[in-house]
C-alpha cells in the first residue's frame, strides 16, 4: 500500500512564503515524475510544476518565478517552495506521483489529499 501525503500549508500574509512537502510511504521501488497542482474554489485543478526522478523540472507558464519544485529521493519527498505569495494563490495544493512499487509491477499514479494554502491581503 502506498500513501502520498502533502503538508506545510497554512495561513500566510501576502508577500510571505511557504514550503510544501509531498511524502510517499509504503511499498516503493522507485518514484518517477511528481507534479504539484492546485485548485481554487470554483476553478479547475491546474498544474504548477513537475519534476522527474533525475531532477529535471518543468513549470506552467504562469507559475514561473515565484515557485520552485525540488526533491529529496532519499526521503521520498518532493517540495514546493512558494514565495511572494498573493491572495490569488489561495487554493488547495495537491501532489501527484507516479510510483513503481516493484520491478515487476506497472507504474501507478497516486494523488495526495491536498493541503490548504490561504493568503490574506
Amino acid at each position: 500500500q502506498v500513501q502520498v501525503v502533502e503538508s506545510g500549508g497554512g495561513l500566510v500574509q501576502a508577500g510571505g512564503s511557504l514550503r510544501l512537502s509531498c511524502t510517499a510511504s509504503g511499498r516503493i521501488f522507485r518514484i518517477n515524475d511528481v507534479g504539484w497542482y492546485r485548485q481554487a474554489p470554483g476553478s479547475q485543478r491546474e498544474l504548477i510544476a513537475s519534476i522527474t526522478s533525475g531532477g529535471t523540472t518543468t513549470y506552467a507558464d504562469s507559475m514561473t518565478g515565484r515557485f520552485t519544485i525540488s526533491r529529496d529521493n532519499a526521503k521520498n519527498t518532493v517540495y514546493l517552495q512558494l514565495n511572494s505569495l498573493k491572495p490569488e494563490d489561495t487554493a488547495v495544493y495537491y501532489c501527484n506521483a507516479n510510483i513503481w512499487t516493484s520491478f515487476s509491477s506497472p507504474i501507478r499514479n497516486y494523488w495526495g489529499q491536498g493541503t490548504q494554502v490561504t493568503v490574506s491581503s
